[in-house]
């Protein structure tokens, strides 16, 4: 059986792309943040202690638009939910021999992507395997962020605007590749831009807060998908 220092050098090598790939995501957060009125030292912070990149990115437009703390804290438990999910499915695969707080610790590194690895990692997951991608993923996480906020307090604005596209670039190529295989995706993706769209033109809905905003469509085309398509269970599952 491999030792701590052997999984957690073996997490911290799978790691290794994660952090990769959260160095470049998270550097168009840190331009954001800037931009949105954070200071680089307060950027780094939120990144160091949410690790989330939907949840830091959406409450950068509650912050941007000076938007209640009741509003940045039900927006981010909307968006954020999937991470209680995730954490009690790996809670049920970490070794259960390891002691119970393990679990709390893992918790708060289980990203997506760590959540994969560990979820396909044979047999039950040792803690500390998960620690080592933590170790790597996490401070690429950070060191993303803080270049990305010393960027954007040093360069011009016409180069934080080319740089700021990124972010869309990296939303369209996690929604694309998915809703080209799955119409009640594709669907979904078009009615979310659709009312959007709507909740920025529309005077009565404009005025409504940003933050707002994120929880009512969260809310409501969830809803709808689940009413109008509901996943269907595998009948052989067991």
């Amino acid at each position: 059986m491999a030792g701590r220092g052997d999984l957690v050098k073996k997490g911290m090598k799978d790691g290794i792309p994660i952090a990769l790939g959260y160095l470049a995501v998270s550097f168009s957060f840190g331009i954001l943040a800037v931009k949105a009125g954070l200071t680089a030292p307060q950027a780094v912070l939120m990144s160091a202690l949410n690790v989330t990149s939907a949840g830091q990115f959406a409450s950068l437009s509650v912050i941007a638009a000076s938007g209640s703390y009741l509003e940045l804290i039900l927006s981010q438990l909307i968006i954020n939910l999937r991470y209680s999910l995730m954490s009690f499915s790996l809670s049920q695969k970490i070794d259960q021999k390891a002691p119970f707080v393990h679990r709390f610790i893992a918790a708060f590194g289980n990203t997506d992507e760590i959540f994969a690895l560990s979820s396909a990692y044979p047999g039950p997951t040792p803690p500390w395997y998960i620690y080592g991608m933590m170790l790597s993923a996490i401070p690429g996480w950070v060191a993303g962020t803080a270049l990305g906020a010393l960027a954007g307090s040093v360069l011009p604005l016409r180069v934080l605007s080319a740089l700021g596209v990124a972010l869309y670039a990296m939303f369209c190529a996690i929604i694309v590749p998915p809703a080209r295989e799955n119409r009640t995706l594709l669907w979904l993706i078009v009615i979310s831009m659709a009312a959007s769209l709507l909740f920025s033109l529309l005077p009565p809905l404009r005025e409504i807060s940003s933050g707002t905003r994120v929880i009512l469509l969260t809310l409501g085309i969830s809803a709808l998908a689940a009413v109008l398509r509901p996943v269907k269970e595998d009948e052989d599952a067991g």
